[in-house]
């Protein structure tokens, strides 16, 4: 018997039935990812955010399908993560626009719709790709539209609409030249294609073989603390510099000031104070960063180049104590502070409790903890700025797989936000040092993100399959080394990989190194590094830092 009309209960198996499908093939889609990197996150990010989309569909009162398409595309908006998650949210805002209304939907609703949630999100891709979730989307509408000129039946209409879609996935390597030397589909589309067999398979009556989340397991896993936190595995008796102490000074200003600025007297006598230094200046100001027992001592040397135009002094020992009880805690809502909220937010996306001191150090306001496997969704992004208590934010998402997310989230927070499209840490830092919280959303906007350009982004990771990328034979568990996407290296050993890379990065006009190594690194290997990098040029200023990142072991800047 042909089924000619979805109504309420055929909907919303059909939503549920995708959540489960792409719960169950997360990890397969994550294997997908073209680089042979531990941090292929399409799966996850596709998963969580049709999670979220379910839940809202889920709760929704309503028994009109209009209403239940509006909570299924509200959920994926705000849950949406990476740009996987928001092109998937995107076109199902255009399918629930489609619905708006309907209490049921026939075939010509629901094709119509479909399309429209085709055309929107091409429409939310500034550069659409073919050999994208697009192609799948767009060619799978295409064959819906085709197949409601001949029949009203779903089944065959969606029938149709599931082989278009697994007829477009399996020639997006003939689109994408990487796909095929790597030898996969592309994730996102793949992940569509899931989504499209869960429909046919709810609307044809076939039992669901993955099991589907309840509440509790959607909100847990929405809201899943990706790693835990090493910090509160730390005895603040081992904490040697106990403070960390941060100040900014106008060069050449105030009534102390009695010495002329020089990068190597400033960062020297500072390093014998403690560790965790950085030091980053231009004209007018410098920037200081550093662990100590001697705060006062630090903040009258800075006086003397000018006047302190900002200072921080934190005890660790005591924020220490206050994470380890915490940690024992349940996770609660923070209580509002006192402290005066900034004029302008400075939102920044990160991992990694040193990467996170170094970005506030230079100004950063808020950091949310995220990155490569734990891409914030576009409500943690928008919740941070809303939260943040300013007149007006910028966001700095260090990831490009973020940039859709903060650009959405920045279209629905409550006050005027603009996106810094940083990619990577190393930029970010760099590009910090061009805001002036004295200039407006655009113009800081545009002095930081025109100084990305000057600074190079190197990488290095470990292969988790054997693959050839850019006619290189990579095997598992060798190192890579990647400079702004590109894999430039590959050794079996990850100071083979870190110095390779490195001499890829530097030419004639760099002037800085600087190496975070994470968890998986170490500051031993890093000096190792530095030395090997100075033999090479020794006029170099090459810094080390604790990032504390997962996933990659060093992150090494080169400006």
């Amino acid at each position: 018997m042909a089924v000619t009309t979805i109504t309420n209960l055929e909907f919303g198996k059909m939503v549920q039935a995708a959540a489960a499908k792409l719960n169950q093939q997360a990890e397969f889609i994550n294997s997908l990812n073209v680089f042979p990197v531990p941090d292929g996150d399409t799966g996850t990010n596709m998963s969580m955010s049709m999670a979220s989309g379910a839940k809202y569909e889920r709760e929704a009162t309503s028994l009109n399908v209009g209403d239940l398409a509006s909570a299924l595309a509200k959920g994926l908006l705000m849950g949406a993560r990476g740009n996987s998650g928001v092109i998937l949210s995107q076109i199902f805002r255009g399918f629930a626009k489609g619905c708006e209304g309907k209490k049921e939907l026939d075939a010509n609703d629901f094709v119509a719709a479909y399309a429209n949630g085709a055309k929107t999100a091409y429409q939310a891709v500034m550069k659409p790709t073919e050999g994208t979730i697009l192609t799948v989307v767009r060619e799978s509408a295409q064959a819906g539209l085709n197949a409601v000129k001949k029949t009203n039946d779903l089944e065959e209409i969606l029938s149709q609409i599931v082989d278009a879609a697994d007829a477009a996935l399996k020639k997006t390597p003939d689109l994408l030249p990487v796909l095929k030397e790597v030898g996969v589909v592309d994730s996102g589309g793949q992940g569509l294609v899931f989504v499209l067999h869960a429909f046919y398979g709810a609307l044809t009556g076939e039992e669901i073989e993955d099991e589907l989340p309840d509440n509790a397991q959607m909100d847990e896993m929405i809201n899943a603390k990706h790693h835990q936190s090493a910090q509160g595995k730390l005895d603040p008796a081992d904490i040697k510099y106990g403070y960390c102490t941060q100040m900014m000074v106008r060069l050449g200003k105030g009534p102390k000031e009695t010495k002329s600025f020089d990068y190597d007297e400033f960062y020297n006598y500072l390093a014998k104070l403690g560790d965790s230094l950085l030091v980053i200046n231009d004209d007018e100001v410098v920037k200081v960063h550093v662990h100590t027992e001697q705060p006062g001592t630090v903040l009258s040397w800075g006086q003397q180049f000018g006047d302190l135009q900002t200072v921080k002094v934190d005890n660790m020992r005591w924020q220490q104590e206050e994470i380890m009880e915490q940690d024992d805690q349940p996770v609660a809502t923070p209580e509002p502070t006192s402290e005066a909220a900034p004029e302008t937010a400075v939102i920044a996306v990160a991992s990694g409790d040193g990467i996170t001191k170094l970005l506030k150090s230079l100004g950063v306001t808020t950091v949310i903890a995220g990155g490569q496997t734990m891409n914030p969704s576009i409500q943690d992004l928008t919740e941070a700025i809303n939260q943040s208590g300013a007149k007006q934010a910028l966001v700095l998402p260090d990831n490009g797989n973020i940039f859709m997310a903060a650009d959405q989230a920045a279209a629905v927070a409550d006050i005027p936000v603009k996106v810094v499209h940083v990619k990577t840490i190393a930029q970010a830092m760099s590009a910090l040092l061009e805001y002036n919280p004295e200039a407006s959303l655009e113009d800081n906007q545009a002095a930081m993100e025109a100084v990305i350009g000057n600074v190079a982004s190197g990488e290095v990771t470990v292969a988790v399959r054997d693959t050839q990328l850019n006619g290189v034979e990579i095997k598992k568990d060798d190192y890579m080394g990647i400079v702004d996407g590109q894999i430039v290296a590959v050794k079996e050993t990850v100071m083979a990989a870190a110095e390779a890379m490195v001499d890829q990065m530097l030419d004639e006009d760099s002037e800085v190194v600087t190496i975070l190594y994470g968890q998986d690194g170490s500051k031993q290997e890093a000096e190792q590094l530095r030395d090997k990098i100075l033999e090479e040029d020794d006029e170099l200023d090459v810094q080390i830092y604790e990032g504390g990142q997962p996933v990659y072991p060093y992150l090494i800047a080169v400006e």
